[in-house]
């Protein structure tokens, strides 16, 4: 697939499924009648969802005249993934799997094996004019349609096609613009002017409560910490986030060769700035380790304003309850020019554009299920179907757009206007984006959304507007692995040597910065490599470059 918009888990890493699990599925498993649907799908309970009781279920029932029973599991990805192996595996599965595909999915490699077996069905005879909706989809986004064909040539499962702009470019700085103003300063345009400007947050009292309590730079987990610090230096995507080991996210391109990039130079020299950042105490010391609560708390600090900076895909951390207005004090940084240039990571799409299935249908299912699921599955591709399936009631949960309603894309008409509900209500009125299928960019980017970016309600417009700053700065040693396919017993060799090599590089990277490994020391350095090289890492490099080589 060349679509820019596909963002996704190398083929046959994520959860890797051993044919032998499958043994219990041999047999014809039983069915329920045809009016009777089983799903297997995560609910949000947190949220008081319940997919039984749902406003969308109840709606889809009476619209295709059928009972729809679930079997559910939580948005927690490793707990929702064990659940759906644990469900495949007993052989007393559903008649059809409905996921989300930043909670978890179905891999490409994982549907080749699920359909030789038999487990899963083909779709490709049940798209055509009974799906007008899906095959409609497919001609306007042909990367859609790649992205659902396996790399068997066969549609064995619907994946989500979600265009999030901001998504696409998640490792953004997050600056206090009051504190910059205070100081006298300006957002910082290269590495040593962000070391000045940290400095200053860290010495010169920004806050002005005459106490050295300010952070002057924060992250959540990492995540996009030293994507940002280091692509001055090296084309880094958001390594840290990466715990798993689900995309080869340590690999880079020269040229035309696939290249490890911690293996590389410039890798070090920018794990060196940061960990001369974190030596001087201008990075939290929680940066690596803290959840999101915990930012969340120091950005909402009862005591006043304590953070300068966050690396992260938008502001998340600040709520826009507090009376003294720090909501509105945080502003993008465009990405830091260096030795390297000034490269942004770019994933092309967010969460939700990812090779597999987010929807698949079993041998459980009869043909006449199999026909209402696809029907199912086309209404929620519709325009219609779309907006009640993922976003709720209309007049409750949503509106159509009024006169002087203005999009996130302005040159775009306006579709829909989402409504901000009180605490509690509503939210059992839609799936969510376990409906999410087809969100193109037009769809997302015509809806309504306030033209002041400071309040609630202009919160997207902030992120659309903010991101115009990262565009265009995509990086020529970026490795598009969405584009290249690994099934079979390579699949399986490569699951456990990227789980390996990634898992290493996190906790590394982390390791150097905080000064547990020592980066100028050339011991370390050599140790690191060497590591690497015992993990299988080129052998890690070669099953990628002799896939991305038959991709071309």
């Amino acid at each position: 697939m060349t679509s820019r918009f596909v963002r996704a888990a190398a083929a046959g890493a994520a959860l890797a499924v051993a044919a032998t699990a499958f043994a219990a599925c041999s047999s014809e498993p039983e069915t329920t009648p045809d009016d009777v649907i089983t799903i297997f799908a995560p609910q949000d309970a947190g949220q008081e969802q319940n997919l039984d009781t749902n406003a969308f279920t109840k709606l889809l029932e009476e619209k295709f005249d059928v009972d729809l029973q679930f079997e559910t599991t939580t948005w927690d990805g490793a707990a929702a993934g064990e659940k759906r192996q644990i469900s495949l595996a007993s052989g007393d599965y559903p008649d059809a799997y409905m996921l989300i595909p930043w909670v978890d999915q179905f891999s490409s490699d994982e549907l080749v094996k699920l359909g030789g077996q038999g487990v899963i069905l083909p779709l490709d005879d049940l798209i055509g004019e009974d799906t007008p909706n899906l095959v409609a989809a497919f001609e306007k986004e042909p990367g859609f349609k790649e992205l659902a064909t396996s790399p068997d040539g066969k549609i064995w499962g619907i994946p989500a096609w979600n265009d999030c702009y901001h998504c696409s470019y998640p490792s953004k700085l997050w600056m206090n613009s009051a504190w910059l103003d205070a100081l006298g300063l300006e957002q910082p345009t290269t590495p040593e002017e962000l070391r000045t400007v940290l400095e200053a947050f860290k010495t010169q009292d920004p806050n002005g409560n005459g106490a050295a309590d300010e952070i002057p730079l924060s992250a959540a987990g990492g995540s996009s910490l030293l994507s940002y610090l280091m692509n001055p230096f090296v084309y880094t995507p958001e390594m840290y986030s990466n715990a798993e080991g689900t995309t080869p996210a340590s690999l880079g391109t020269s040229g035309d060769q696939v290249v490890l990039q911690p293996t590389r130079d410039e890798w070090r020299d920018g794990i060196a700035y940061a960990a001369s950042l974190y030596a001087d105490g201008l990075i939290d010391e929680a940066a690596f380790t803290q959840n999101g609560e915990a930012i969340i708390a120091k950005g909402n600090s009862a005591e006043g304003v304590i953070v300068g900076s966050a690396a992260m895909m938008h502001p998340w951390f600040v709520s826009d309850d507090n009376e003294d207005g720090r909501y509105t004090q945080y502003n993008a940084v465009p990405p830091l020019t260096g030795p390297n240039g000034s490269d942004a990571t770019y994933t092309g799409g967010g969460a939700g554009a990812a090779p597999g299935a987010t929807f698949v249908i079993t041998n459980r299912s009869s043909e006449a299920k199999q026909q209402k699921l696809m029907q199912i599955l086309d209404f929620m591709v519709s325009y219609e179907g779309h907006l009640l399936g993922e976003f709720g009631v209309e007049g409750v949960n949503w509106v159509r757009p009024e006169a002087g309603d203005v999009a996130l894309d302005e040159t775009l008409e306006p579709n829909f206007k989402v409504l901000a509900l009180p605490e509690g209500e509503g939210l059992n009125n839609s799936w969510g984006p376990i409906a999410q299928f087809f969100s193109d960019a037009e769809f997302r980017n015509a809806q309504v959304t306030a033209t002041d970016v400071d309040t609630p309600e202009g919160y997207e417009r902030r992120l659309f507007e903010a991101t115009k700053l990262y565009e265009g700065h995509e990086s020529d040693e970026l490795f598009p692995y969405w584009d290249v396919a690994v099934t079979g017993e390579t699949a399986t060799e490569l699951a456990t040597i990227q789980t390996n090599v990634e898992n290493f590089v996190v906790q590394a990277a982390a390791e150097f910065v905080s000064g547990v490994r020592d980066i100028e020391s050339d011991e370390d350095w050599a140790e690191f490599q060497q590591h690497l090289t015992d993990l299988g890492a080129e052998r890690y490099v070669q099953i990628y470059q002799e896939a991305w080589d038959a991709s071309k």
